[in-house]
C-alpha cells in the first residue's frame, strides 16, 4: 500500500508541473498577443500621421 501512495503522489507531482507549465505558456502567449496589439496600434497612428503629413 505505501508503494500506491508513492506513486500517486509522485503522479500528483507531475501534474502539477504540466499545468504549471501550461500556465506559464498562457502567461507567455497573452504578453505576445499584447505587443502585437500595441505594434499593431501604432502603426496605425502612424500610418495616420504620415497620411495626414501628404
Amino acid at each position: 500500500m505505501p508503494y500506491l501512495t508513492h506513486e500517486l503522489v509522485n503522479d500528483r507531482i507531475q501534474t502539477l508541473h504540466r499545468e504549471a507549465e501550461e500556465q506559464r505558456l498562457v502567461s507567455h502567449l497573452r504578453r505576445v498577443q499584447r505587443a502585437r496589439r500595441r505594434v499593431q496600434r501604432a502603426n496605425e497612428r502612424l500610418h495616420r500621421v504620415m497620411a495626414q503629413e501628404i
